[in-house]
């Protein structure tokens, strides 16, 4: 079955007043103070915009999207009612502000647990077993026979199981239902389960392979659905479960699949009374706005729906739209959640003359985090051991003027890799240069961290990470304030700008082959940490 980690003791912060008469509060961890007050005075456009996004212009879009998901069953996932009442409340804020609003419709593979999965062992003796159906796994109640398939026990030193990679791997199915058990390995989880299904099986375990890093409850997708139960569990258990004699389970799903769900983006373009020196250098600054169907996403990714959405309102407000060499342009993506789709849609759709007029993609995935980091993408490369890369000319020119920012703040920054796993994957992809900012997810902060940025050392910086606890109360305004600010200033900066980010065309086309390689091997792991595959 599917558990939810206990919530961390955590210390409150100012009272915030949720729509619709609920009152909540916002977490801080000790050592990160309250959002700092705002500077008496800003001396450039970028710092004017800095100082008009407020915490409190953040929270009422907030409060906004948890009332809906508080009315859409929790959650606000792409293909479900809460996205689009997300978009229609974004698209609405948008028009009343001037902008020009496009909702940018595409279908999409969608699939959900309509209730948790579970796996009991009935025979020889009753037990539960901690389960999670794959994500396109089959419904239906099965209780049959366990027949292991192929497997390597005691495993490899190195992941090397081919358990039901292969049809031949497969005993024949008995004639009553029976559940096929699988081992982790070099093949994908969809090949695994379809394999099963082709061989008269009635449901597939695929339990872990065994390795250090192998071990745990094994979740993730099978790319397409197939038609019988399939759930993961840990290697322990399914080991435990090879060994057992005559052992029999009962295995149940209730999924929903749809392979051509609607789901849509949400793009805001300035008024053409908005005139600039260079209409074709668009500044693209986006953020997803879906959330995963386990919970409302009001960190991931509400906070930089709620920065991005409020940069935009208060570009227009401070009349800073008239000033700019650049145009901006806004866009809030769909199904990122399920792999980066919203992004890769809008991009793939666009010609090469159309993309080429997109001077740089910012984007702010996750900004109010509990436990968090002020962490910038790294653009330049320069922090290798991370397991990125430097992004395409012009990134780290962009990863500097975030640096600078809150270097003039006398605020650390750390970098983050710069690996695709958020919607700048598509425009790396295509050799446009990206940044932006993040506070962390359900990475563990270091105690070298903890003494920069307070907060504790050991715990994950936003334990609620894809979870139903992600909701109004899982935030830092402290994160909101320092992050949001930077998201506003760094997107005038970059409007405003006299001096390119990249030299001459040619260097843009020149690095756009060997960018597109880059990307669409940090493509593959991005999706790989969303939705695990083999």
């Amino acid at each position: 079955m599917r558990t939810t980690p206990a919530r961390r003791s955590i210390a409150l912060s100012a009272s915030l007043v949720l729509a619709a008469g609920l009152t909540v509060s916002a977490p801080a961890f000790a050592g990160q103070e309250k959002a700092r007050p705002k500077a008496a005075a800003a001396t450039t456009d970028a710092d004017r915009l800095a100082t008009a996004l407020t915490v409190n212009g953040q929270l009422r879009h907030l409060r906004q999207l948890q009332v809906i998901a508080n009315r859409n069953d929790g959650n606000r996932a792409s293909g479900l009612p809460g996205y689009t009442a997300s978009a229609d409340y974004v698209a609405k804020k948008l028009k009343d502000a001037g902008y020009v609003v496009k909702r940018q419709t595409f279908t999409f593979p969608f699939s959900r647990d309509l209730e948790p999965a579970t796996l009991a062992q009935v025979e020889p003796t009753a037990k539960d077993i901690d389960t999670q159906a794959f994500q396109y796994s089959g419904s239906g109640d099965v209780t049959g026979p366990v027949v292991p398939v192929d497997l390597t026990l005691p495993p490899l030193a190195e992941p090397g199981s081919t358990s039901g990679c292969e049809a031949e791997d497969f005993p024949a199915a008995p004639s009553e239902d029976a559940v096929a058990l699988l081992q982790r390995g070099t093949c994908d989880f969809g090949a695994k389960a379809a394999n099963a299904e082709a061989a008269g099986y009635a449901a597939a375990i695929i339990f872990n392979e065994g390795q250090e890093g192998r071990t745990e409850l094994l979740t993730g997708t099978l790319g397409e659905a197939v038609g019988i139960p399939t759930v993961g569990i840990s290697f322990e258990d399914g080991a435990a479960l090879a060994e057992t004699e005559n052992a029999t389970v009962k295995v149940t799903a209730k999924t929903e699949n749809d392979a051509a769900r609607k789901t849509e983006n949400v793009i805001a373009n300035l008024p053409a009374s908005s005139r600039t020196k260079n209409p074709g250098q668009a500044v693209l600054v986006g953020a997803h706005l879906d959330s995963v169907a386990e919970g409302p996403g009001i960190n991931d990714n509400g906070t930089g729906t709620a920065a991005v959405l409020e940069t935009a309102l208060q570009l227009r407000r401070t009349k800073i739209d008239k000033k700019l060499q650049r145009p901006v342009r806004f866009a809030f993506w769909g199904a990122e959640e399920a792999g980066l789709l919203g992004s890769q849609y809008y991009v793939d759709s666009l010609t090469d003359l159309q993309r080429s007029r997109i001077y740089a993609n910012l984007n702010f995935d996750m900004l109010g985090s509990p436990n968090y980091v002020r962490f910038v993408y790294d653009g330049n490369g320069s922090a290798s051991d991370l397991g990125g890369e430097a992004g395409p000319a012009g990134s780290a020119q962009i990863e500097r003027v975030f640096t600078n920012y809150y270097g003039s703040k006398k605020l650390a920054t750390a970098p983050t890799a710069f690996d695709g796993r958020s919607d700048y994957g598509p425009f790396i992809e295509y050799g446009i240069p990206a940044g932006g900012l993040f506070s962390g997810a359900e990475g563990v902060k270091t105690e070298a961290e903890a003494a920069t940025y307070g907060g504790v050392a050991g715990e994950a910086y936003d334990a609620c990470y894809h979870q139903a606890c992600d909701d109004i109360t899982n935030l830092s305004t402290k994160a909101m304030s320092e992050l949001g600010d930077g998201a506003a200033y760094a997107t005038v900066r970059i409007a405003q700008s006299k001096l390119g980010l990249y030299g001459d065309a040619g260097t843009r086309r020149a690095t756009k082959s060997k960018a597109s390689v880059k990307a669409k091997g940090a493509r593959a792991r991005a999706h790989s940490e969303h939705s695990l595959r083999r």
